[in-house]
């Protein structure tokens, strides 16, 4: 099972992993967001609900997801775009999306204030 975990992390943690990645140490599948703001912003809650109706489905048009999701082509349309910039969807040859992933998991850890 193919699983990309969502965190949030400080630049410095993520060259971090970078650079240990480059070394040939493995971290999988995970894309980093500065803040838990920034996570909250790319995934609301319509946009979750276009992961959910991706996970396993393969492929598809982004009107047969508007379909699905029985919402207006030009808003998914809108919500597809932003997880594409965020790395999150893919975009395939024929212009299908995709989720390549089989899950997807959030990791972050709210502290206190210092």
């Amino acid at each position: 099972m193919r699983t990309v975990t969502l965190e949030v992390a400080s630049r410095e943690s993520v060259n971090r992993r970078f650079l240990q990645a480059f070394e040939g140490e493995p971290h999988g599948d995970v894309i980093s967001f500065e803040s838990p703001a920034l996570l909250f912003k790319v995934l609301s809650g319509k946009r979750w609900e276009v992961l959910n109706v991706m996970t396993g489905a393969g492929p598809m048009a982004i009107r047969d997801l508007a379909r699905r999701l029985d919402r207006d082509v030009k808003a998914v349309h809108g919500d597809v775009h932003a997880l594409l910039n965020a790395g999150i969807l893919q975009k395939t040859e024929d212009g299908k999306v995709s989720f390549p992933f089989d899950a997807l998991h959030v990791d972050f850890i709210l502290k206190e204030a210092a």
